[in-house]
């Protein structure tokens, strides 16, 4: 994880927080969820933030367990959705998480330095029970990276990096959209593991 981010992060998690919370509901993102998910299955949210979609995770009926590399920004989730589990886990390494039968990473790896995002894609899908479901999205930047005013990186990089990572991954969603949540530019995938077990 990109230092300058995470430092902002810790830093001003109080107010990301209310910021996110204080959007529109992600409901093209719940909608795909829905769709695409298993049904049953437990869930981990990498890259959780102040722990918003794990909480619509666990309201409709997807177990879930939310990771992010900020102790302010866990701090936060844990202060407002008491009931749930929040843990460490960092990009690319995500150590000790375990596997899931789903994996959401929202606008997560644009944070990351370059040499740090194949790698990152590659762990996610390790993370990814055979024929479980991976949902990856990040924010586009055209050009060159950038950063905002608290100091975020916004890496920008061609999709086919995290494509040749998805390789051997059945793609279910490839598409570039305007978030409904955010309302900024995000490209996302949805991709289904190889697996012996065959799920309807």
């Amino acid at each position: 994880m990109d230092r300058q981010t995470l430092a902002a992060y810790d830093l001003g998690a109080a107010a990301f927080a209310s910021d996110w919370l204080g959007q529109p509901a992600p409901v093209d993102l719940q909608e795909i969820v829905e769709r695409f998910f298993v049904r049953g299955g437990n869930s981990a949210d990498i890259g959780c933030g102040c722990g918003r979609e794990v909480a619509w995770l666990h309201a409709n009926g997807f177990a879930a367990v939310g990771f992010d590399a900020s102790e302010g920004l866990l701090n936060e989730a844990r202060r407002r959705y008491p009931s749930y589990k929040f843990a460490h886990a960092e990009l690319p390494d995500l150590n000790g998480i375990g596997t899931f039968d789903n994996v959401l990473c929202e606008t997560v790896i644009m944070h990351l330095d370059h040499k740090e995002i194949a790698s990152s894609v590659r762990r996610l899908l390790d993370v990814v029970k055979p024929s479980g479901i991976l949902y990856l999205s990040w924010r586009v930047t055209e050009g060159e990276d950038q950063r905002d005013p608290q100091g975020r990186l916004y890496a920008a990089f061609d999709p086919a990096v995290v494509r040749t990572e998805l390789q051997d991954t059945t793609v279910l969603l490839d598409e570039e959209v305007v978030s409904a949540s955010s309302g900024k530019k995000i490209h996302r995938l949805v991709v289904k593991k190889p697996g012996l077990e065959i799920r309807e």
